[in-house]
C-alpha cells in the first residue's frame, strides 16, 4: 500500500512540474525518457544485410551521403551508422535519428513509411520503410529517397533553432528588433557589429572558422521582387556598399560561375524566399558558401533580408553552415 501510494504521489508531482512548464511543453513521460544520443547529422540505419548490400541500400546510402548543396567542396549530408535488426538493441535504440527498414512479402502488398518522433527516447526521429520486396523498395528510395533524408535535415535544423530560443546572443536580438521589426536567434558568440538604419552585420570572429550575419531591407514592389535575379543583385547592390574587404576597392559580391539556388517557403504564414549560393570578395581572395532568407512584410510593404555568410578557408564549412542556417529558421517578421 505504501508503495501504491509513494507512486501515486511520483506521478502527481510530475503531472504538477510539466502543468507549471508550459513553454517546454513537457509530459510525465518525456521527462522519464532517456535523451537521444549521437551526433547531429547522424543516422543509424537498420536493415538486414543482404538488402544493405543490395540495390536498395545503395540507393539509400547515396542519398544519405549526397553533397551538401551551396558549399564550396563535397560535404556529405549524413553520417552513416549500419546495424543488423538482430543487434539493434540496448543503447542502438536511442540514437536521435533512425531509418529501420524491413522487406516480407507475407505482411506487406506496397512500400510505406511511418514516421515517429520519441519512440525509444527523446528528441529521437524513427522513420520505419516497409516493402514486399527489395525491388519495390528500391524503385521507393529511387523515387523519394530524397525526401526522406531531407526531413531527417529538417528535424535536425528544428533542433537547432529550438535550442537557439533558449540560448542566443540577446544584442543580436534586440537591435534585429529595434531595426526592423523582427526576430532572429543568433548564437551567443556574435561579438562585433555594424549598425546603420536599414543594414546590420554581426560576426563571431571566429579563428578556425568565422560566422557571419546581415539583416537590411528594401521597399516591396511587385511580385518579381521575389525572383532570383533580383534577390541576388539587390544582394549584391547591399553588401558591396557595406562589407568591404581588405584592400581599397575590393568588396563583397555574389560568385556568379556557380549559380545560386532559389527555393520558396512558408514560415508561420509569412512568405519567404531561400537563396542559396557562393560569395565572393571582388579585389581579394576571399570567399565562402552563404545562405539567405528574404521574408515579405506585409504591413510595410517592404522585404526582410536575414543572411550568413561563412569564411572558413582552411577547414570544412558544413556545421557552420548548419550551425548559421539553424538561427535562420528562427527569423521572423513581427506583425
Amino acid at each position: 500500500m505504501k508503495t501504491k501510494r509513494w507512486l501515486c504521489g511520483l506521478l502527481s508531482l510530475l503531472f504538477a512540474l510539466s502543468a507549471c512548464d508550459g513553454s517546454k511543453k513537457s509530459s510525465p513521460v518525456s521527462v522519464l525518457m532517456k535523451r537521444a544520443t549521437g551526433w547531429p547529422y547522424e543516422v543509424l540505419v537498420v536493415m538486414e544485410q543482404d538488402v544493405w548490400k543490395g540495390e536498395a541500400g545503395r540507393l539509400l546510402h547515396d542519398e544519405l551521403t549526397a553533397s551538401i548543396p551551396g558549399l564550396p567542396q563535397n560535404e556529405p549530408t549524413m553520417r552513416i551508422t549500419y546495424a543488423e535488426p538482430q543487434h539493434f538493441d540496448g543503447l542502438l535504440r536511442y540514437v536521435r535519428n533512425i531509418i529501420q527498414v524491413q522487406v516480407d512479402s507475407s505482411l506487406y502488398t506496397k512500400v510505406f513509411t511511418r514516421k515517429e518522433t520519441d519512440r525509444w527516447a527523446s528528441g529521437q526521429e524513427v522513420l520505419s520503410v516497409y516493402a514486399p520486396s527489395s525491388l519495390l523498395l528500391a524503385e521507393y528510395f529511387q523515387k523519394e529517397g530524397a525526401s526522406l533524408v531531407a526531413y531527417l535535415g529538417r528535424k535536425e535544423l528544428e533542433r537547432r533553432a529550438a535550442a537557439l530560443e533558449e540560448a542566443h546572443s540577446s544584442l543580436v536580438s534586440r537591435l534585429v528588433e529595434e531595426r526592423f521589426h523582427a526576430r532572429l536567434f543568433a548564437p551567443e558568440e556574435m561579438c562585433s557589429y555594424k549598425d546603420t538604419t536599414d543594414f546590420f552585420w554581426v560576426t563571431d570572429h571566429g579563428r578556425n572558422g568565422r560566422m557571419d550575419f546581415v539583416v537590411y531591407s528594401f521597399p516591396y514592389t511587385d511580385a518579381r521582387t521575389f525572383t532570383l535575379d533580383y534577390l541576388v543583385a539587390k544582394r549584391d547592390s547591399v553588401l558591396g556598399a557595406n562589407i568591404p574587404g581588405a584592400y581599397p576597392n575590393s568588396y563583397m559580391t555574389t560568385e556568379k560561375r556557380f549559380a545560386p539556388s532559389f527555393t520558396a517557403v512558408e514560415k508561420q504564414g509569412t512568405y519567404c524566399a531561400v537563396v542559396r549560393g557562393l560569395w565572393e570578395m571582388e579585389g581579394d581572395m576571399m570567399g565562402g558558401p552563404f545562405v539567405s532568407h528574404a521574408c515579405l512584410d506585409e504591413k510595410r510593404q517592404r522585404v526582410v533580408v536575414a543572411e550568413a555568410f561563412v569564411y572558413a578557408p582552411h577547414t570544412t564549412k558544413a556545421n557552420l553552415m548548419r550551425r548559421a542556417e539553424a538561427s535562420l529558421w528562427t527569423f521572423r517578421v513581427e506583425e
